[in-house]
């Protein structure tokens, strides 16, 4: 599958049609978008997926077809992770809400076109290297032990390397204007505080992938089955947010099983090549089990009142200038 270029192509072409008519015909003027209108667009991108799935196993057959859903559960499951820290910026930057969906619209574009990179990038050395498997499953365990052993970190986006250099270079408006990403004001042009935040965006997708992509790489050395199960996780990311943002606290065991999965995923790599290789899916049903023992154990034994996050900053308080 990776030698065929028209798969590559069609599939790209795919994508942006769904994203031409999801950005032209059903948000072509920003709105707030509600818990059911995310819902919707949630089981419609899984059910894409699914579809999708389904033509991988009538051309190429069952194992590529679990591959891709193995893959596809991994990228979507570890992307709670950027629902929430989404939650968090657009709540630091007083985002409105009837402007957060053209942010992730434009970052999910910029992470497709990075993460390809990424994907090329990390198939070649797979290629080349076979030894640089045993180095990606050695960085997943450390960072699922990371996540399991640190306590919960604030952000503060305005010490961020990246927001600091673009200040350096390019003025920013003290505040939003519209959904506008730039305007030009006394002759002069201005990023928007929503640039910045999409800036963030980008810079939060590229620091995840770092995470996921080696590890579908330890499902499967398909470049196009780890690209398409990334780019149907990412596409249904955005909705995934709108649902989940004002309920993600309350699944505050979802961090520990996202790192007992990275660690278990590493551990798989550095097995490939051993009599005791794990099959894809045994690894399959052990992920859902952990994700699913995560999301019981954080509805049996809810967080407690006191250690909740604040609410976000009402929609008409004034942006931060980052």
């Amino acid at each position: 599958m990776t030698t065929t270029t028209w798969l590559w192509i069609g599939f790209n072409l795919f994508v942006l049609a769904m994203l031409a008519i999801d950005l032209g015909v059903f948000h072509r003027k920003s709105h707030t978008v509600g818990f059911k209108e995310a819902l919707g667009w949630t089981a419609a991108w899984i059910a894409l997926a699914l579809a999708f799935n389904l033509g991988v196993w009538h051309f190429a057959g069952g194992a590529k077809a679990l591959e891709f859903f193995t893959g596809y559960v991994i990228e979507y499951s570890l992307s709670a992770d950027n629902v929430f820290v989404f939650a968090l910026l657009f709540s630091y930057f007083a985002v409105p809400a009837h402007y957060q969906h053209k942010v992730l619209f434009w970052g999910i574009m910029g992470a497709l076109v990075m993460r390809l990179g990424m994907i090329l990038l990390g198939a070649a050395l797979i290629a080349k290297f076979a030894w640089i498997i045993y180095v990606f499953g050695a960085f997943l365990v450390v960072t699922g032990i990371k996540m399991l052993l640190k306590s919960d970190e604030e952000i503060h986006p305005e010490r961020n390397p990246l927001v600091r250099l673009f200040k350096r270079f390019f003025p920013v408006a003290p505040a939003f204007r519209g959904d506008h990403f730039f305007v030009r004001e006394n002759g002069v042009l201005l990023a928007t505080p929503l640039f910045v935040v999409l800036l963030m965006v980008e810079f939060t997708d590229v620091i995840f992938a770092v995470d996921s992509i080696p590890a579908i790489f330890a499902v499967t050395t398909d470049s196009f089955i780890v690209y398409t199960s990334n780019v149907f996780a990412i596409l249904g990311l955005r909705s995934l947010y709108f649902a989940l943002a004002g309920v993600m606290d309350k699944f505050h065991y979802l961090k520990t099983g996202l790192g007992v999965v990275l660690a278990f995923v590493g551990a798989k790599m550095l097995l490939t090549h051993t009599a005791y290789k794990i099959d894809t899916l045994v690894s399959l049903g052990i992920i859902v089990a952990i994700l699913s023992a995560a999301v019981a154990a954080s509805l049996l034994r809810p967080k407690p009142k006191s250690a909740n996050l604040p609410p976000a900053e009402p929609e008409a308080a004034p942006s931060r200038e980052p």
